[in-house]
């Protein structure tokens, strides 16, 4: 459901905090304007201590509850909620593998590849148009399905341990089928016997 198809003439905290609960306490000044909110009332209830400013044009409601997830609320709500959390920040929401992501990584559709951008330190961004069959849902956010997730840490050359310990745990937990593991392992061998 799209939270910000309709403006509102007039400020709605109900609206703004239904937006805010959908997205773990978090709402973009683009949405804060359909539940009417203006950029002046939003610096009010910074002063006043009712949202706090995570970084250019993305807030969070101060007494929202934390998630264990926090941390990747703010780079998807960057790519304006089309971000798919993928290769090895997937991985290790799976738990598959040993895989310690220093940064998040989205997967965003191809065409975003043509704009200018400034990614923001501690994201790395992937181009790729998902089909629905690739993704799955994370909260409120999507993510990449374990198989299309070992396939993105394969083509992106990480360590092939770690590879082999995700599609066996994957494999075991019945994430991916008999072929899928298969299909995988000799994308892998594939990748390993390329100097």
């Amino acid at each position: 459901m799209d939270n910000t198809s309709t403006q509102r003439s007039s400020p709605e905290w109900g609206a703004l905090f239904a937006i805010a609960q959908s997205q773990m306490g978090y709402f973009t000044t683009h949405q804060a304007a359909s539940a009417g909110y203006s950029s002046q009332l939003l610096h009010k209830y910074l002063a006043n201590g009712r949202v706090s400013r995570v970084r250019r044009g993305i807030y969070r409601v101060v007494h929202f509850p934390s998630s264990e997830h926090d941390e990747l609320v703010t780079p998807w709500l960057w790519t304006e909620r089309v971000g798919v959390l993928s290769h090895d920040t997937a991985l290790a929401l799976y738990d598959l593998s040993d895989a310690l992501p220093s940064r998040v990584h989205l997967t965003v559709p191809k065409d975003w590849n043509r704009r200018r951008l400034r990614i923001p330190s501690g994201l790395e961004l992937h181009y790729a148009d998902l089909d629905r069959s690739e993704r799955a849902s994370f909260s409120a956010m999507e993510i990449t399905t374990p198989c299309r997730t070992l396939h993105d840490c394969i083509a992106a050359h990480l360590s092939p341990d770690l590879i082999r310990q995700g599609v066996l745990q994957a494999r075991q937990r019945g994430l991916i089928s008999r072929e899928d593991e298969a299909e995988l392992n000799d994308a892998l061998a594939g990748v390993e016997s390329t100097p």
